[in-house]
């Protein structure tokens, strides 16, 4: 079971249903990476205790908006992000007969892989490798190449994003890294030039 919320009934639903895991990862930026993996559970219950990709991708956009909004939002920036989440479930009706597994698991390769999942909104080139690597190291899909489409974020023993988080000691290791990297950035930034 995958264990990126920390809260284990929303986990549980990101385990069995590919839907919620696509909408959490769309909602992974710029809130806290619980937040935007507990909030498919709650989408789920504000929509009547069911997630249907071709349900939310025929809702009116402002009723889906305000069903984003509600206290607790679902994210920093609710209406922008039901938009991306309205179209991500557009793409799963149109391009994969409604099946969002069928995003990974119709892939014939790590290539094919990496071209489906970064054509998916809101999904740019790092996070597209991110979730492959989550993909290929939590839920065993690995098409030939998995890796290499994945980079860095394939690599085992790794502690960098979503996809090496299997419980609170990784997520607490992830985060580090995470500070490591916004720290070395900025000292970078502030380096005078010569």
């Amino acid at each position: 079971m995958l264990h990126l919320s920390q809260d284990p009934d929303a986990d549980e639903l990101l385990s069995e249903d590919p839907l919620a895991l696509l909408i959490g990862m769309v909602l992974d930026q710029q809130i806290p990476l619980e937040r935007a993996f507990s909030s498919p559970l709650d989408l789920k219950k504000r929509l009547g205790g069911r997630l249907d990709a071709a349900e939310i991708a025929t809702m009116d956009p402002d009723e889906l908006s305000k069903v984003f909004s509600e206290r607790p939002a679902l994210h920093r920036f609710p209406a922008a992000n039901a938009k991306r989440v309205q179209e991500l479930c557009r793409i799963v009706i149109d391009d994969y007969e409604g099946d969002p597994a069928a995003v990974w698991n119709g892939a014939g390769d790590g290539s094919d892989l990496y071209r489906r999942v970064k054509a998916l909104p809101g999904f740019g080139e790092q996070k597209a490798r991110i979730f492959i690597g989550l993909l290929g190291k939590q839920l065993g899909v690995r098409p030939v190449g998995w890796e290499a489409a994945a980079g860095k974020f394939g690599q085992p023993g790794t502690y960098m994003s979503v996809a090496d988080i299997v419980d609170a000691q990784s997520l607490g290791r992830v985060r580090a890294y995470k500070q490591q990297m916004k720290a070395a950035a900025k000292g970078g930034a502030a380096q005078p030039t010569e």
